[in-house]
Order: C-alpha cells, then structure tokens, then sequence
C-alpha cells in the first residue's frame, strides 16, 4: 500500500514541477513574445486599452522600415562579430595551448591576470581606448571596433582554452614530437582540431559580446559612418519614438543572428564550458 501511494505522489509531484517551471519560462519569455506582438501591431492599435495579446490587423510597416533603415547597421555588426570571433581565436587558442601544454614561467601570474581583467568595467576600457584611438586615428573604425570588443573575449577564450587543453592527453602530444613535429604543427595538426568544442564555445560567446556591445560603440564609433546595429536601435528610438512596431522589428530582426547560433551551438557550447572540470 505504502508503495501503490508513493508512485501517484512522485507522479503529482512532477507534474506540479514542471507546471511551476512552464510558468516561470512563460514568463520570463513574455517580454520576448510582447516584442514580436509589437512589431506587427498596426500605428493605430497602438494605444488600446486593453491592448490586444494578438495583432488583430497584423502587419509588416515595422520590417519594411528594417529593410529600408537598418540593414547597414546590421551589416556593421556581422563584419564586426566575425573579425572579433576571428581575432579573439587567432590570439587566445596558441596562448591556451602554450598554458595548458607548454607551461611557461610565471604561468600562475598570466592566469590571476586574465581573471582581473574581466573585472575592468568596460567604460574604463573605453575611455582608453578613445585616447589611444584619438592619437592613432582609428576612432569611428571597423577595425578598432574589432580590436576593442576581442579585449572581451580574449581573457575568458584564454581561459576556456587552457581548460580544455589541459586534458589532452599527453601521449599524443608526445607521439607527435617523437615524429618529428614542433610546437606549431603539434598545435596545428593535432591541438586545433581536437579543441572543436571550445572553438565553437569561444566564437559563440565573442560573437555574442561584439553583437550586443553598446559602450564600446557608443564611444568609440558614434557619429561615424560605419555604426553597429546596437547604435542603430538607439538612433531609431530617438528618431522614430511613436515607431513602436519598427523599433520592436529592429530588435527582432537584431535577436535572430544570436538565437540562431546559439541553437546550433548548444551542445558544443555545452561541452565547451565544462571541458575541464572533471580530472581523472
């Protein structure tokens, strides 16, 4: 008896948890959901009382001016995410294999150095930046942009890299020596390839940084003619603020290229993040 009660109990219970756990997700994703009611919601139907849940004239006014505005900044903003995922990998894969395999003097002093790097707010690195920039002329660049949004993700990339690394075994990494490989070619043919997860862990998160970076853009790109998409929502705010549905398209439109990757990537990222945690 005790049994026939105890397994209707579990059944309640997973039911009343998983209810409690849609809700919570339902509303945490509402504002998500409200902006897509929003972008295709008429000018007019804007200020209803109540307003509708569901576009009752849905339109597309909010993505024709997507189109028609934004696809510049939105192409800003591709060329800068790719040369930041680009930049970050070239830099922080040789300095996570020369950490985890390597193991170069002051090893110690390089890992507390990139753990108190990401504790610099941004604004402080921006301001730095804008004087150095100022001097070399390279304000209101693409390249700068690049340079600027991999400072980000080079210390955190380092540091995923050099966990993931370290449990290749070293067996094969010897086995490559014995063959007559050096340093490179050993990271090149053998390292590289086998690090695929963190790769894929390491773009995804600078690509992420880049896409949705706000200060650095602000301060090192405003004004100029080349601005990322995060200038392009905060211009057309300013510009357009009875717009509700092209703003609310805009940030659509701007969310997809992130959710997107990150569905693909889920479960590299997933076994990018945890490489390491777990010694034999």
């Amino acid at each position: 008896m005790t049994h026939a009660r105890t397994v209707p109990d579990r059944r309640r219970r997973t039911w009343v948890k998983a209810a409690v756990g849609l809700l919570l997700t339902a509303v945490m994703l509402f504002p998500v959901y409200w902006m897509l009611n929003v972008s295709f919601t008429r000018d007019q139907d804007m200020r209803k009382s109540p307003p509708d849940l569901f576009p009752a004239h849905p339109t597309l006014e909010g993505y024709r001016a997507v189109v028609d505005q934004q696809l510049p900044y939105l192409g800003t903003s591709l060329v800068i995410g790719l040369g930041t995922v680009a930049l970050t990998v070239a830099l922080a894969a040789p300095a996570g294999y020369a950490l985890a395999k390597l193991r170069p003097r002051g090893r110690g002093i390089l890992n507390f150095v990139l753990l108190a790097a990401q504790m610099i707010p941004g604004i402080i690195m921006a301001m730095g930046f804008y004087a150095i920039y100022l001097q070399l002329g390279m304000l209101q660049s693409v390249p700068g942009l690049i340079v600027a949004d991999s400072t980000l993700a080079v210390p955190f990339a380092v540091l995923i890299f050099t966990a993931f690394m370290s449990g290749i075994p070293g067996e094969l990494l010897q086995a490559a020596k014995t063959d007559g490989a050096g340093p490179l070619r050993t990271f090149w043919a053998i390292v590289l390839p086998m690090s695929r997860n963190s790769v894929v862990t390491v773009s995804l998160f600078a690509f992420l940084w880049s896409w949705s970076d706000f200060v650095f853009a602000s301060t090192l790109a405003g004004g100029g003619a080349h601005e990322p998409i995060t200038l392009g929502i905060y211009h057309y705010i300013g510009n357009n603020n009875q717009q509700w549905n092209a703003i609310m398209a805009t940030a659509v439109v701007a969310s997809l290229p992130a959710a997107v990757i990150l569905v693909l990537a889920q479960r590299y990222v997933a076994a990018g993040v945890t490489a390491g945690a777990v010694k034999d």
